[in-house]
């Protein structure tokens, strides 16, 4: 996991939850920005780029919207995993306020919400002040999904100011005009790590489509989808799809958004971080080294598994459960998508396990006491191995995508569903199997709402927006397997962290905690 000094934490508690910060002097995460009192310096916005690497990591703001759903676990095995138990506290929605990750989170994303802020308040530049606005509203918007309160630091405010905090519907408003700001202001980008005018519309989508979850007199429900946030929605999204820039992978090449190559090969993608062989901000690695077993080449951490559900909610024939990549699979064995069964390695030997058993991943796993074969891998994202077969550090330059079009599309038909009214008259049937044929799956006779989460997450799963998904469904507190109980509505926010609560009057705990 990925260790923050100790320096880095107390400036951020300092900076985002007391009073008498005297200003930002410290550099944060090793990356070039300082609060100088200065002009805007050509570094800065692209340390608030940086900022999303945070994003990339298998811990943090990933986790906490991962571990916690029905798609991900990450089970003990034997001494390994353990970590004090930060994996199955996610997952079994026994975290209290001062979990590691829950506060390490916090962290990450408010420092990215004030130096971007720092941008907007100097930069001359209406591009630079857009990009800014749009990373800032990216930043906020996962405070305000994760914990519901956003705190905010005026750059021009007195020393002795306490950081004021927007509670979830006003924080929602700054979000939107954020969003409005860039949308009005980008263009079309050079690549996926640049802010763009489609990224800003599809966050937008993002932010409406759950509007009633963050409005809500009741934290996690119910909820009540106002007409006018869902033809928001739709609007927004017919606007991406208008820009003629973006459109679905065709029929066997659904991997083609997350491999080695899909900056030049992906039509899909709308933001994330742009990765190079010189350039690896976004780690993508760590998609697959996690579930990799030791014996594997590339070998692995042997860490998470999604759950035998999950898996077996798609049809067989449907190319997002696994596929043999050409270039990857042929040279060492690894297949894309979901790996269960006998796992083998290059020149197709049939692996073991470090006992010399056989390597077979099972669906069966125990969260708590698991072998090192149990449960089913997930490699949606996979290395670009040499001629010969080897994977070396150059093979990680896989842009790491936040943003695609088949979100906004699926976006759009359940903004339909739930009653916006689209002017080009698709229906969300349509739209669910002009995604859903192509991969190989069974066209849908109707659409019901259990269908649209369903197809989400077959559609996205393990890109980060699972969490979110089931909450606004109303299925996030439902059992799943090694969490045989429901949960209290209370555990669809994560707590402020208690040193922040204790540090700002401005914050007050959330319910349940």
């Amino acid at each position: 996991m990925k260790k923050i000094t100790l320096r880095a934490v107390m400036c951020s508690m300092v900076l985002l939850a007391a009073a008498g910060c005297s200003k930002l002097d410290e550099k944060i995460y090793g990356n070039k920005f300082e609060d100088t009192g200065g002009a805007l310096s050509e570094s800065d916005l692209a340390g608030v780029y940086n900022q999303l690497g945070g994003q990339a990591d298998q811990a943090n703001t990933y986790a906490l919207q991962e571990h916690s759903t029905d798609e991900m676990m990450g089970p003990t095995r034997g001494t390994d995993w353990g970590d004090f138990g930060t994996w199955r506290k996610l997952h079994t929605h026994t975290w209290t306020p001062s979990h590691n990750q829950v506060n390490d989170t916090w962290d990450q994303l408010n420092i990215g919400v004030f130096r971007a802020t720092q941008v907007i308040d100097r930069a001359s530049s209406d591009q630079i002040k857009a990009e800014a606005s749009f990373l800032r509203a990216y930043f906020m918007f996962q405070v305000v999904d994760l914990y519901g309160q956003a705190p905010f630091r005026d750059p021009a405010a007195a020393n002795t100011d306490i950081p004021k905090v927007y509670q979830r519907a006003e924080a929602t408003d700054f979000i939107i005009k954020d969003l409005e700001f860039a949308e009005s202001k980008l263009g079309s980008a050079p690549n996926i790590g640049v802010a763009s005018k489609a990224a800003a519309q599809a966050l937008l989508c993002k932010v409406y489509l759950n509007r009633a979850v963050y409005t809500a007199s009741t934290v996690g429900g119910p909820f009540t989808f106002a007409t006018a946030d869902m033809n928001k929605v739709i609007e927004y999204a017919n606007k991406v799809i208008a820009s003629g820039a973006y459109s679905l992978e065709p029929a066997g090449k659904y991997f083609q958004n997350f491999a080695w190559d899909n900056s030049e090969q992906s039509h899909d993608n709308i933001f994330g971080i742009y990765n190079t062989p010189q350039r690896q901000i976004g780690n993508a690695k760590n998609r697959w080294k996690m579930g990799l077993h030791y014996n594997q080449t590339p070998d692995g951490w042997n860490g998470f598994t999604t759950l035998a559900d999950f898996y077996n909610s798609f049809q067989p024939g449907d190319e997002r459960r696994g596929v043999a990549y050409p270039g990857l699979t042929d040279k060492v064995g690894l297949r894309a998508g979901f790996a269960v069964g006998q796992q083998f390695g290059p020149n197709n030997k049939a692996l073991t396990q470090r006992s010399g058993k056989p390597l077979v991943f099972t669906p069966d796993v125990n969260l708590n006491f698991s072998t090192e074969a149990q449960g089913i891998r997930v490699f949606k994202y996979f290395p670009h191995p040499n001629a010969d077969g080897s994977v070396t550090d150059n093979s990680e330059d896989n842009d790491y995508v936040f943003l695609r079009f088949a979100d906004v599309l699926l976006e759009k038909a359940e903004a339909i569903m739930r009653g916006g009214t689209d002017p080009n008259g698709q229906t969300p049937l349509a739209i669910v199997n002009a995604i859903r044929v192509p991969r190989g799956a069974t066209a849908l006779a109707t659409v019901t709402e259990a269908d649209m989460l369903a197809e989400r997450g077959r559609e996205l799963y393990y890109e980060g927006w699972r969490r979110n998904d089931l909450i606004r469904f109303g299925k996030f507190n439902d059992p799943v397997d090694q969490r045989p109980l429901a949960t209290d509505k209370t555990r669809t926010l994560y707590p402020i962290p208690q040193r922040a609560v204790d540090t700002n009057p401005n914050l007050k705990q959330n319910a349940g905690y």
